[in-house]
């Protein structure tokens, strides 16, 4: 079994364009949430969301690629771009036979197919752009980033709901200790503020129309963000025989699935992914500082994850450091793990714990510290990153100094 490492790390997201712009937002408890700028938001019941702000698609694609790149596309190729140049891996032409992209997305280009429908059925037209297909497939993002590299090993995408970026990174750490691959481009890309997107989500009732509060007892409910984060996955001696600058390790990785409801969350399904991911990683509880919280906001969601972090750490909860950093960029979906990464390399690297912001009021049923608003320092050796998706599909990685 061979050990992975974690070399570069690219990202464009609603607290920054990349890696050390967003670093500092979380170390700030920069908010990113604020009035969603899209077209019909005088429509909408949800009007907030966590939007990528001053982006000018025109400053990284040409006119080719803006025809064939949908929004999450961009963010993805932007993040991969970012990753492979703090990397710096050269892809030679046996490297690129051993090296592919995994990512993880919800939606895909609903952008695209959000601007298609409005173009059949309320503009009335009879045609469609020739691109439609490939802007909006779900694998788009991950196969325009094989191109962009030259990675010919495994390339495709993995979609499940909220969980779709650690199944991806999961299954990605997976291949390299395995033998399958030596780098891996990694992580998960969302674009779903758009009218329809967010009319969906909608009609399930649980979106916040002022702010997300993760753990807060006054929270009341989740508020959707876009972007992508992107991390270069390498067998550890290849990193190290090349002088690579090693970010973290990444240790572990635990899957399970609910198999009871499709929407509500079930604590049992959550600890047993928490706990398989301290075995992967041959980590015990006591090892684990920090925890980045799925934390969405909804009163169901933090309750149970409060439960289920309780019953797989134990008498180590008392301990633990859990914050949700949605409050800040809101809620990526499918991109939202791998986001969320980032501030597992901040806790790691730079031993600062990213804060739950708009936290006000303490909630009985979730008795964890949850770094209320202000940033902490803590000595971090050891932590874990969950993601728990309608469908009732659990994913936690594991990560570690390198």
């Amino acid at each position: 079994m061979r050990r992975v490492a974690i070399t570069g790390a690219g990202t464009i997201n609603a607290l920054g364009h990349d890696v050390p712009s967003t670093l500092q937002a979380l170390r700030n408890g920069v908010c990113g949430i604020g009035p969603l700028t899209i077209r019909d938001a005088d429509r909408l019941s949800v009007r907030i969301g966590a939007q990528v702000k001053h982006y000018d698609e025109t400053a990284h694609f040409g006119r080719q690629q803006i025809a064939l790149y949908d929004r999450f596309t961009q963010f993805a190729v932007i993040s991969a771009a970012q990753a492979m140049k703090q990397s710096g891996l050269s892809i030679d032409e046996e490297l690129a036979c051993r090296s592919g992209v995994l990512l993880g997305t919800s939606g895909g280009g609903l952008s695209t197919v959000d601007d298609s429908y409005r173009s059949v059925y309320e503009e009335g037209k009879n045609r469609v752009h020739p691109f439609v297909v490939p802007r909006l497939m779900a694998n788009a993002a991950a196969s325009a980033v094989s191109m962009e590299h030259g990675l010919q090993g495994p390339v495709f995408t993995v979609s499940s709901a909220c969980a779709s970026s650690n199944h991806a990174m999961g299954l990605a750490f997976q291949m390299i200790r395995s033998g399958m691959a030596d780098v891996m481009l990694t992580g998960g890309s969302e674009a779903m503020l758009c009218f329809g997107g967010i009319k969906a989500w909608e009609g399930l009732r649980v979106m916040s129309e002022d702010g997300c509060r993760p753990f807060s007892a006054t929270r009341n409910g989740m508020v959707e963000g876009e972007g992508a984060a992107v991390f270069v996955l390498e067998e550890w001696n290849h990193a190290v025989e090349r002088g690579a600058d090693i970010l973290a390790e990444f240790a572990g990785f635990g899957m399970t699935a609910d198999a009871k409801d499709i929407v509500l969350p079930s604590a049992d399904g959550a600890q047993r992914a928490i706990s398989a991911a301290l075995a992967d990683a041959g980590l015990a509880a006591e090892d684990i500082a920090y925890v980045n919280a799925h934390g969405t906001g909804t009163t169901a969601n933090d309750r149970v994850e409060c439960l289920a972090l309780a019953k797989a750490f134990g008498p180590a909860a008392d301990h633990l450091l859990v914050s949700s950093t949605k409050s800040m960029h809101g809620h990526l979906i499918g991109g939202t793990g791998a986001v969320e990464v980032l501030a597992c390399l901040l806790a790691l690297r730079e031993g600062v714990i990213a804060p739950t912001i708009g936290f006000d009021a303490t909630d009985p049923e979730c008795p964890l510290d949850v770094v209320p608003n202000i940033a902490r320092e803590a000595k971090v050796t050891a932590c874990l990153s969950n993601a728990f998706a309608f469908g009732g599909l659990n994913a936690v990685v594991a990560l570690r100094t390198a």
